[in-house]
């Protein structure tokens, strides 16, 4: 079952057990965002209301009842916290799920620490979103559920006391001795006893052993009124049937007791004379059940079944406490997938969702015996490993989760293959606290992916600082569009027969105030992040079109330029804003291409085929940058409209001697020759390079050996120079 449909399940259960459609408040000051946030939800069963700001916000949750808020933590007039902390106040039963673009993990602790159901971050995809809805429905429909179960089996205990002996209760009298002196036919039905065998009978005969000291104060009770005994559980043992028409689960009932003394007067106890118990029993095992499950679905991830966020640190904190005691130590390991997004979105969530059950599988078997392997959502996953003796001990689990992961995960015809980063903070060294624990497990886990993913690394304090360091970039990339701290850098495309310049690829630079030129891997991916990508990108459009057409008026420009495309601009209808770029600035489509890498369109390729399809309408020409390295180019590449394939450094730097044979890079340009493609050789530093290239039938390259990325004033001298 996707999300959509089980959300649509969901909502329909909640319905059912509240007879109200769910009602859903959606928060957020960017009209965009509320906007789309709306057009994903108004599909399904739901009563949606929108607020743009926190007063907004606060006035509609003081006139109706919600009961979910999609609730965004950074709004004009006041925080999210300040909205859950009044919704606490107010409306306690509502539940909040947080999104948000803020990267802060104290933001998350917050927002969880006053009881958000979940915390997403900005961007999310919508499958996650819907996930997150669906798991908050189903919650409110079992504790909904749960609720009425409760409230009916308290209902029933008045309505069915009126008769004795069609009681759905054991109503039952016992001697001074604690003999039956009258029990009704409850329980036949209940125990399998007849009234007969068990009139004269010592209670005892029916009491599990191990309840038999609990028994006594229920059937020799000669208090009367409040201080009587009332819904105390006993175990009472079963009797077999008459044929074996009727059988009981390990030969035991869970049955409630409320009981109190009997006297022959109507006066008090002090002044009447004793003469046995009266008692009613009641089966409460199918609700012992159901408590049990809804406990443990509390405490536990469905899909894996492993203990949640909830029973983990729950865990740990008793831990904590015990080390303390003994002085000793324990590690949390924070364990996050490597390339599952990947896998994911290519094979689908229900195989996405079977993936994570086989790895959890496979984590388990590699568990010391007292550790706590926790799914605390996504494709993360936390460990806690208590009576740590030294680092090794770590080091040697960690291993061996890495080596679980190696061999392929098959689901049918297909398989899969990922690996892992793991994160490992020590305690006390590494923190005192559940918080702290988890947060450095997980600083130390992105400190792995950084470097490279698939391995494990421990926390240093140093990372805080890189974290920073990171947060404080990100805080200067909002502003550098104000302060026009972003350049244009034109990385020259030359023709390998002539040496003539015939185009060239637009990277950007970012001019930091404190840290300098910082190249676009330095700062691009966090644009992707945050959000910022798409503005950034549309300045990089509207700045190299101006210089293409300052180069166009001297006549000296070269046959094209290319830029570089986020998946993220084909998502927002880039290719309209392209055209009026192109038209505002008279440039011809012609002299414009666009570079893509080939994962672009794994999420979604039918979309991004049809973004593509209206550049090519337009005029622009596409190009697959670094090909051969991504897992859907043969696969979608005669679905593209794509123009141009550029050869990716990382073969190219594999040409290192006269005799060097490279059948990657052959087949490449087998390709785009049959394709009728145009080809460029990307990362071209050595003439030992060019010539291979020139030889195997590449007709353009770019790279070092011919000119670096340059800037606007020195790619103009060398255009007037080519020109004279």
């Amino acid at each position: 079952m996707n999300a959509a449909h089980s959300l649509n399940f969901a909502a329909a259960l909640v319905g059912e057990a509240s007879e109200a459609i769910p009602r859903i408040l959606l928060v957020d000051d960017e009209p965009r965002m509320l906007s789309s946030l709306h057009e994903l939800l108004k599909p399904f069963n739901f009563k949606l209301s929108t607020a743009g700001s926190g007063k907004d916000a606060i006035e509609q949750l003081e006139l109706e009842k919600f009961d979910l808020v999609l609730l965004d933590m950074r709004l004009p007039d006041m925080s999210g916290l300040d909205i859950m902390s009044a919704i606490n106040a107010r409306t306690p039963e509502t539940d909040v799920v947080v999104i948000s673009g803020n990267t802060d993990i104290d933001s998350a602790i917050g927002a969880l620490k006053r009881g958000a159901f979940d915390y997403l971050r900005k961007p999310y995809a919508r499958e996650e979103l819907l996930k997150t809805v669906d798991n908050v429905l189903k919650q409110r429909s079992l504790a909904e559920r749960h609720r009425q179960v409760t409230m009916r089996l308290e209902n029933s205990e008045k309505n069915y006391r009126y008769l004795v002996d069609n009681s759905p209760d054991i109503i039952y009298a016992l001697d001074e001795e604690g003999k039956f002196t009258f029990v009704n036919n409850r329980v036949q039905q209940l125990l399998g006893y007849t009234r007969e065998e068990l009139i004269g009978q010592h209670y005892s005969v029916l009491v599990h052993e191990e309840d038999i000291d609990r028994a006594r104060y229920v059937f020799q009770e000669r208090r009367v009124g409040e201080r009587a005994s009332s819904n105390v559980e006993l175990r009472l043992k079963c009797h077999k049937a008459l044929g074996g028409s009727i059988t009981f689960e390990n030969s035991l009932l869970t049955i409630s007791f409320n009981s109190m003394g009997m006297y022959l007067s109507d006066t008090r106890k002090s002044s009447g004379e004793y003469f046995g118990t009266y008692g009613v029993a009641r089966d409460i095992t199918e609700r012992k059940r159901a408590e049990a499950l809804i406990t443990y679905q509390a405490y536990h991830d469905i899909l894996t079944d492993l203990p949640n966020r909830a029973l983990f640190k729950d865990r740990l904190g008793l831990s904590i406490i015990q080390c303390k005691r003994n002085d000793s130590k324990l590690a949390v390991m924070f364990i996050d997938l490597d390339r599952f997004k990947l896998v994911n979105d290519t094979m689908g969530h229900v195989m996405g969702d079977e993936l994570l059950r086989q790895v959890a599988i496979r984590l388990k078997g590699c568990l010391r015996r007292g550790d706590t392997l926790a799914r605390i959502g996504g494709d993360e996953f936390i460990l806690l490993m208590t009576d740590l003796k030294e680092k090794q001990d770590a080091i040697e689990v960690a291993e061996k989760f890495l080596k679980s992961l190696q061999q392929p995960f098959h689901f049918g015809s297909n398989e899969a293959q990922i690996s892992a980063s793991i994160g490992i903070a020590l305690y006390p060294d590494d923190g005192a606290s559940i918080e702290e624990l988890i947060r450095h497990a997980d600083l130390a886990m992105y400190h792995v992916k950084a470097q490279g993913k698939n391995g494990h690394g421990f926390y240093d304090s140093s990372m805080i600082d890189a974290s920073h360091q990171k947060l404080a970039l990100e805080k200067d990339l909002r502003k550098a569009l104000e302060r026009s701290e972003f350049e244009m850098h034109y990385q020259p495309q030359v023709d390998i027969a002539t040496g003539r310049i015939t185009g060239a690829e637009a990277l950007m630079r970012w001019q930091h105030p404190v840290r300098g030129m910082l190249t676009p891997g330095e700062f691009l991916p966090y644009a992707e992040e945050n959000g910022l990508i798409v503005p950034i990108s549309e300045w990089m459009l509207e700045t190299t079109l101006k210089h293409l057409a300052a180069w166009n008026e001297a006549g000296i420009s070269p046959t094209r330029l290319s830029i570089n495309l986020s998946p993220q601009c084909l998502e927002r209808g880039f290719p309209k804003k392209l055209q009026e770029a192109l038209l505002r600035h008279d440039i011809s489509p012609s002299q414009l291409e666009v570079e893509i890498t080939e994962n672009i369109c794994i999420r979604n390729p039918n979309q991004a085929i049809d973004q593509l399809n209206m550049l090519s309408r337009i005029g622009v020409s596409v190009a697959i940058d670094d090909f051969g390295t991504g897992y859907s180019s043969l696969a979608y590449l005669q679905r593209f409209p794509v123009h141009t394939l550029k050869i990716d450094q990382s073969f190219v730097k594999e040409i290192l001697f006269e005799n060097t044979r490279s059948p990657i890079i052959l087949a490449i340009i087998s390709i785009a020759k049959e394709l009728g493609l145009n080809l460029i050789a990307e990362g071209v530093e050595t003439e030992l390079q060019a010539d291979y290239l020139e030889k195997a039938g590449c007709p353009t390259i770019q790279g070092y050996y011919y000119h670096r990325p340059l800037g606007l004033d020195a790619l103009t001298r060398i255009l007037v120079q080519q020109a004279a």
